[in-house]
């Protein structure tokens, strides 16, 4: 009878362990970074026939911070003459490193926020006061949408100055006059008004005209660049927004003198363009006219391009017609999302380029936290090894309790007898005990993770951290470059690190059930 029982005993162990077994295993270029051309679409250059380029922050790249002050100082003073808003607002100092593109304006509640590609709302400021999480429930429980009068996406660094604006005054009018009820709406109305005039009436182009040095980067590639080009035999295009007098000038600054080979910034371009009122000008039909250095029209009648002459206005047909060129044998380079590089593909099947400036900071600033990076990557491995692990232990527990749970709610059966239930009991503790263990050490590995990557993001920007990303993330931005740009770059002068009949492959992107 005791060799019997035994027997049985050994014949228990040896299938619980098995059991055990089969639960467990049941279910796992030589060009330095800031100075690459980055693809999203395969562009063979080889197969573009003309270049066009935009001017304000594509051709011409300003120094931000100086340009962002001085498109505060003027509409802060246009806040108080026009808008009639406190003098002492001009007393506000400006925070160059506040805004970055891909901010979105809540003209209800007066908060600005970043925005991932889903259209989850990470940070939030109300002024320059970050939201706690629960102050942020509300857009937890939202969808934004930009058909919405109610938000306002910053995607030029034109708009930097606006965000700021927005978040200054709240600031101010909450500290100097919290007796009384805002409409967030009429003040970013007042700041988009009164910004607008500072450009309209040149108050802002004249201070940039009468010191270009202190606001315009002259790079000496740029030039090499345009020759290199069209030594290869490329049509070279100038599609502008800015009228005539201050492209005039400011593209003299940038090319006259650079290279022998051209006397004027006008003999490096076959077609130049100003005051063409982009994103309008891809699906309007506004005539060319032809203008001198002070905007005056000397011709209305235009039926042809001539080298050396400046135009304004027209229309994206007739440039194609009277140029000779179109289709996807053109590719524009430009910086604004919208008027230049979604606009353009959309109304036309031109390629697109475009160029994010503040991309050659945050490169050479990942270059120097390579360190937290691998950091962040080995935390983001852990936690992920950890939820397996508790995945499996849990699956292991549920199957372990519907075992047990037959011996205490029903009889007895002839299989239950196959298992030793006090070992399969001892597991179950030990498997809660492994639990809870893990789970304290995903805790404090998720508390390490959010604290490096505040740290390592605060390096980039110390409000929002990077332009492209939100956590893991791309942000909004992000996305839009993704989805509409060929590729991208921080300057055009990096064209100049690759051949004109460079091929642009872009990486292969597999989906998560792709990968291997």
């Amino acid at each position: 009878m005791n060799q019997t029982m035994t027997q049985n005993e050994d014949d228990q162990t040896e299938a619980t362990e098995s059991l055990l077994d089969q639960l467990q295993t049941s279910s796992a270029v030589d060009v330095e970074r800031p100075h690459q051309v980055y693809c999203n679409r395969d562009l063979n250059l080889s197969k573009i026939e003309a270049v066009g380029f935009d001017m304000d922050y594509t051709l011409a790249q300003y120094h931000q911070e100086a340009i962002d002050a001085l498109s505060v100082e003027k509409t802060l003073e246009r806040l108080v003459s026009k808008r009639h808003y406190p003098e002492k607002i001009l007393e506000i100092e400006p925070r160059p490193e506040f805004a970055i593109r891909g901010l979105v304006l809540d003209t209800e509640q007066g908060n600005i926020f970043k925005i991932d590609s889903h259209r989850h709302v990470g940070k939030v400021y109300h002024g320059f006061r970050e939201l706690s999480q629960d102050e942020r429930h509300e857009y937890r429980q939202r969808t934004i949408r930009f058909n919405q009068d109610r938000y306002v996406l910053i995607d030029t660094l034109f708009g930097l100055p606006e965000a700021f604006l927005y978040a200054a005054l709240v600031d101010f009018l909450e500290t100097h006059e919290s007796h009384r009820d805002h409409d967030w709406r009429q003040v970013y109305d007042d700041i988009r008004y009164c910004i607008d005039l500072a450009h309209r009436d040149d108050s802002i182009k004249d201070e940039i005209l009468a010191d270009p040095e202190s606001y315009v980067t002259r790079d000496s590639n740029l030039a090499l660049t345009l020759h290199k080009l069209r030594s290869s035999g490329k049509s070279l295009f100038l599609l502008t927004n800015s009228f005539a007098r201050y492209t005039d000038q400011i593209m003299s600054y940038l090319l006259d003198d650079m290279l022998s080979e051209y006397t004027s910034w006008r003999d490096y371009f076959d077609i130049a363009i100003t005051g063409a009122g982009k994103p309008a000008f891809f699906t309007e039909q506004s005539a060319f006219l032809e203008v001198d250095t002070t905007g005056t029209v000397r011709d209305e009648d235009v039926d042809e391009f001539e080298s050396g002459v400046i135009y304004q206005g027209g229309n994206l047909m007739d440039l194609e017609r009277m140029a000779g060129f179109g289709g996807d044998e053109v590719l524009f380079i430009g910086d604004h999302i919208y008027g230049d590089i979604v606009r353009s593909k959309k109304s036309s099947a031109w390629r697109t380029a475009m160029i994010v400036q503040e991309m050659e900071r945050e490169l050479r600033q990942v270059r120097e936290l390579h360190g937290e990076m691998m950091h962040i990557e080995e935390l983001d491995r852990e936690i992920e090894r950890l939820n397996e692990e508790l995945a499996y232990d849990q699956d292991l527990a549920y199957k372990i309790d519907e075992i047990l749970e037959h011996r205490e709610n029903g009889p007895e059966t002839s299989d239950l007898e196959n298992y030793d239930l006090d070992q399969l009991e001892a597991t179950r503790e030990k498997i809660a005990h492994s639990q809870q263990e893990m789970r304290q050490r995903r805790h404090e590995l998720l508390e390490s993770l959010r604290e490096t990557e505040k740290s390592f993001e605060t390096n980039f920007n110390p409000y929002w951290g990077l332009i492209f990303r939100q956590e893991n993330e791309n942000t909004i931005f992000g996305e839009q470059v993704e989805d509409y740009a060929c590729v991208y770059t921080s300057r055009v002068s990096n064209f100049l690190n690759y051949s004109p009949a460079h091929y642009f492959r872009a990486p292969r992107q597999p989906m998560p059930h792709e990968r291997f």
